[in-house]
Formats: structure tokens, sequence, C-alpha cells
């Protein structure tokens, strides 16, 4: 018997060893998917029992992982010269620079389809299910008495609201469909907040880098920013925040907990509980934005700083853009002890939103469609967050450094720091890619040298084409003229 389990494991440590040299060499990438146990045991002539453990001593080490209803898949494995963590820059004040003028620039290129547009954070129509949209409006329609032409709810149509309090079960929320107001979108439910927490003048604390039209809200409605730097990989720094409201009055605070744009941060559970905690005592409300908590790679959903408020302070801010349907403008927010105030200013802005979308949508979450949607989407985007990790790190230069995003949309990309990220914008719109420079997710453009990349976009031969074309920009760069020399 001594000697059966030497030679099982001998066998599952050489099958193991294999993989892994095959791995190294690129032979497998990122992605690929590996036979099934079964499969592999009639492939190499051993027992079930050894080809389970070969996997098993590949998924404890790193190399591979498995996934619901795909078996086991090759990670991302990161070469030796490339380094993991993201340098955390905190908000100095640096040489002025016209970040109105990049962002416009940037906005130009979202639009247009000629580009491979890499910076586009949204997904892909590839991975919207038409089909099924537009049968859930065709019932809606069918099903209303007024085929959906009339105004709704001021808070919005009702199904629509039960169905979101029962999927807030997800996070750990704690709400009815009375505690949720509908809005066309999360933009609209974000500017509804900071209307109603904050006057011109006010100051608002919000991440940096952070997501480029939080910034024209922020201008829009007359308020000032308090930028808050974001660790990599435990979001939004809490201790920089407590120290910086000694010394400035912070109205209002407004961040992306789970999986923030354009770095990708997933806050931790004990953080999102502390930094309620801090607010609550100095009164302060939070406006969280949790657009992205949907789109995690783990196997469970993150939970919500609303999930760890007793005091009503957070002012929950979702919609389906990013999962379902952009074009639908359905979102919504869990004001909390605002929501009156959050009512009355819909009622002056807006009065209803589009009651044909609403109803769609809540069928579309009544039938179990959606929750089918989600598992579908987060299995392809996490595939495809491997995929361009592999491919950028394949033809990037050495000394990079890639966000490890738990979900989302983006990779934040540290570059060499004599880079001018926005320069190479400009030289990726003549090769027909558009990229997001760094400059624009901050207020006063720094992150120069960073880029964000979506990968919202399945893989094909054009965008890995495209992605060998950044790589050779950045390896050229050096030897092109400084951009004041070419002036």
């Amino acid at each position: 018997m001594e000697k059966g389990n030497v030679t099982e494991d001998f066998l599952y440590n050489r099958i193991a060893e294999r993989f892994i040299g095959q791995i190294e060499t690129n032979i497998l990438k990122s992605g690929d998917k590996l036979l099934s146990v079964r499969a592999l045991s009639r492939e190499q002539g051993v027992s079930i029992s050894t080809a389970y453990k070969a996997y098993a001593e590949l998924e404890n080490r790193g190399f591979i992982e498995a996934r619901a209803k795909s078996g086991y898949v090759v990670r991302h494995i990161y070469k030796k010269n490339e380094k993991q963590k993201l340098t955390n820059i905190a908000p100095l004040q640096n040489e002025t620079t016209n970040v109105d003028e990049l962002i416009r620039r940037v906005y130009e290129t979202l639009t247009q389809e000629s580009l491979v547009r890499l910076s586009l954070a949204s997904p892909s129509s590839k991975l919207i299910p038409e089909a099924k949209l537009n049968k859930a409006m065709a019932e809606a329609l069918r099903k209303s008495p007024t085929s959906c032409t009339q105004y709704e709810n001021i808070q919005g149509n009702a199904n629509l609201r039960k169905q979101i309090a029962k999927h807030a079960f997800n996070w750990n929320g704690q709400i009815t469909e009375h505690d949720i107001v509908t809005t066309q979108g999360c933009m609209e439910a974000l500017v509804f907040c900071l209307k109603a927490v904050t006057e011109p003048g006010d100051t608002v604390a919000i991440e940096s880098p952070t997501y480029f039209g939080i910034f024209n809200v922020m201008k829009s409605l007359g308020l000032n920013v308090l930028e808050i730097p974001v660790d990599p990989e435990t979001g939004v720094d809490i201790e920089y925040l407590e120290n910086a409201m000694k010394n400035v009055k912070v109205k209002a605070c407004l961040f992306v907990p789970n999986f923030c744009n354009p770095v990708g941060a997933l806050m931790p559970d004990e953080r999102k509980k502390q930094l309620v905690d801090l607010l609550t005592v100095n009164n302060i409300p939070l406006i969280e934005d949790d657009i992205y908590g949907e789109m995690y790679f783990g196997k469970s959903r993150p939970r919500t700083c609303k999930s760890f408020d007793r005091e009503g302070i957070v002012m929950l801010c979702s919609s389906v853009s990013k999962t379902l349907a952009p074009g639908y403008r359905v979102g919504w927010c869990i004001p909390g002890k605002h929501l009156d105030k959050i009512i009355s200013l819909k009622l002056m802005h807006t009065v209803s939103a589009a009651t044909p979308t609403q109803s769609a949508i809540a069928l579309f979450f009544e039938t179990g469609r959606y929750d089918l949607h989600l598992r579908n989407l987060r299995k392809t985007l996490h595939l495809q967050y491997l995929q361009y990790t592999q491919l950028i790190t394949d033809h990037f230069p050495a000394g990079i450094r890639i966000s490890r995003p738990g979900g989302g949309y983006v990779l934040w990309i540290e570059l060499d720091n004599r880079i001018d990220s926005f320069r190479l914008f400009s030289q990726a719109l003549v090769e027909n890619v558009s990229i997001a420079p760094g400059q624009i997710f901050t207020t006063d453009g720094r992150y120069s040298n960073f880029i964000r990349i979506s990968i919202g976009e399945p893989i094909t031969e054009e965008i890995e084409s495209k992605i060998k074309i950044l790589g050779q920009l950045i390896q050229d760069y050096n030897k092109q003229p400084a951009a004041n020399e070419a002036d």
C-alpha cells in the first residue's frame, strides 16, 4: 500500500510539473481551458484520484483555478521582471494641467466606431443579451394596461424597486422597496445625492484617481473637491481622510468601495465598516457608488458600505448600465435618512424616469434572467481580465505595473515615469486605438505615466494587434523627441 502511495505521489507531481513547464513557456496561456479530471485521467493513463491531485497541486501553487461550469483554466502568471505593487500617489500640488481639455479630447473618441476603444469602460455589445431584453420589453408593454405610456410613481416602478430590494440580499442589504428611488442612470442618482447634502462652495472628498465624469459633476454643482489617495489593494486611504478632516470641513464623501474606476481596488469589509463608523461619528454622509459591485471575479458578491450603515448616512447609488443595458438608463439610489429630500429633487428635476425601460428591467430581474446573465458575464469578464493581462505582460516593456482587480472593467497600468500618457494617447489615435491617459483621473494632471485600459471587449485578432502596437509605441517612446522639442 505504501508503495502504491509513493507511485501515485510521483505521478501526480510529474503531471503537475509538465503543466507548469507548458505554462511557463507560454504553450498554455492565461485563460486556456484544461481537460476535465476524467479526460486527464484517460489521457495520462492514471486514476481519477491522481488526476485530481495534479490539478489540486497546480491550483495550490497558483497556476490554475477552478471555475463553476468551466472546469480548470490557466491563471495569469506574472513574469519575474513584472513589478506587483502599483505606486500609491498621494494628492500633492503639482504643476497645473488643463485637465478639462484632456477630458474633452478623450470624450471625443468614445463614440468613434472606427477606433478600437480600449478607453471605454463598459460592456461590449457582444456581452449584452439583446434578444432577451427585447423579449422583456415586449412582455412589459403587453402586460401594462396602458402600454407603459403613463408616468410612473415618483419613487419609480414598484416592481423594479421590489426586485432591487430582493437583490440587495446579496450584499447583506436589509431594505424594502420603500427605501429606493429610481433614477435615469447612476450619474443622476449621484447628482441627486450631492444636491441633497451639499451647497455650492462645500467640499466633497473623492478618490484619487477617480472616474473623470465626477469632476464635471462637481464643477457643475459649484463644489470643491478633496482628493483622497486610493491604495490599489485596500481602496480609499481612511487614515488620510481622517487627518484631512481635521483641517478641512468635509461636507460629504463620494467613494467607490467595490472595484473603483480606474484602480479597481476592493475595500475589505473591515475597512468599509471603519469608514462608515468614522463618518457616522462625524455626521458626514457617504455617497456610495456601487455600479461595479456585481462585477466580481471571486466566489461571492462583496458587501457594501450601506450594509454597515445603522444611522442612514450612506446613500447607495447604482444602475444596470455596466451590467446589462447602458442605453436603458435605469438607475437607483438608496438614500437612507435623506429619502424625502431625494424624492423632492426628483420631482423638481425629472418627475419620473422612463416607464417602459423600468418595467422591462423589473421583469428581467423577476424572471431570474438578470442573475443568469450576471453569472455568465462575470465568468466572461474574468477570462477577459486574464487574457488582457497576459497580452499586456507579453507585449509591453518589462517593469510595468498592472493592477490586479477582483472585478470590474478596467486595468490601471503604471509605465516608466518618463512617459507622458496623454502624448501616448495622441500617438495611439494615429494607430486607430484609444486609451485613457492617467491625467484625466485627477484634477491636477497627476498620474501622467499611467493609462487605463478596458477589458470589456472580448479579445479578437484586431485587439491583440492593437495591444502589440501600444507596446511598441511605449518601447519607442524614449527614442522620440520630447514634446517641447517637437514643438
